[in-house]
């Protein structure tokens, strides 16, 4: 028997129903990697951004997180370079679908009961989005955003309903304007710590400064 198509899990009908100690024998999700590409890459090096954003409230089920990252992944790799670019899965599946299996063969109508007890067995899990919500990120390098778009484009086929793709005026995957980001890192404002900036606040103690700013220094310099 194969898989129910997207159509039979597409619409949050119920409440959420999670791994529990009472909703036990739950599949793995299809999706285990969320992040791929320069994942460790400093917070200057890609400065563009992109996003995949829902226009639905609905469900998408791990297969289809699992297919749209690899092929963003597959593009971008071979158009961008593997050292370019950096992918982000944001919904997590956590939802588990249901099925009840029905007998198709002959005299079947001798075996099953029809809708007594009709709660299903695990099937799968999915990830409940809302209007608006961010399933895919790209940040990358400021002359690969032509590339950036055309593979989120095939990435968004691999999702039921509607998705649009957005470019971020925002620096990479920090939460800072590319205007903002620049000015402040000339007065001092910010300091990279990793894939996002932290920001130089003007209360608090001195030391406590001192030290943030020494640690992401020290970071900086290691991953350089």
């Amino acid at each position: 028997m194969g898989r129910r198509p997207a159509k039979c899990y597409r619409y949050c009908k119920n409440k959420p129903y999670p791994k529990s100690r009472f909703c036990r024998g739950v599949p793995d999700s299809k999706i285990r990697i969320y992040d791929v590409g320069s994942r460790k890459a400093d917070v200057e090096a890609f400065p563009f951004c992109a996003h995949i954003v829902s226009r639905e409230r609905e469900q998408v089920c791990s297969e289809a997180l699992e297919a749209a990252r690899i092929a963003a992944n597959k593009y971008l790799v071979k158009y961008a370079g593997k050292d370019s670019f950096h992918i982000r899965v944001r919904p997590h599946p956590w939802h588990v679908l249901r099925i009840n299996k029905m007998l198709s063969c002959a005299g079947a109508d001798r075996l099953q009961t029809g809708m007594r007890g009709a709660f299903g067995k695990t099937y799968g899990t999915a990830a409940r989005v809302r209007i608006g919500q961010v399933l895919v990120s790209v940040r990358a390098r400021g002359d690969k955003g032509q590339h950036v778009l055309e593979a989120l484009r095939r990435a968004k086929f691999k999702f039921a309903g509607q998705q649009q793709i957005c470019t971020s005026r925002n620096w990479g995957f920090t939460s800072v304007k590319k205007e903002e980001y620049e000015e402040g890192k000339k007065e001092g404002k910010f300091f990279v710590d990793g894939n996002i900036v932290q920001t130089v606040r003007n209360r608090g103690p001195i030391s406590k400064q001192r030290h943030l700013m020494s640690e992401a220094a020290r970071k900086s310099h290691a991953l350089s």
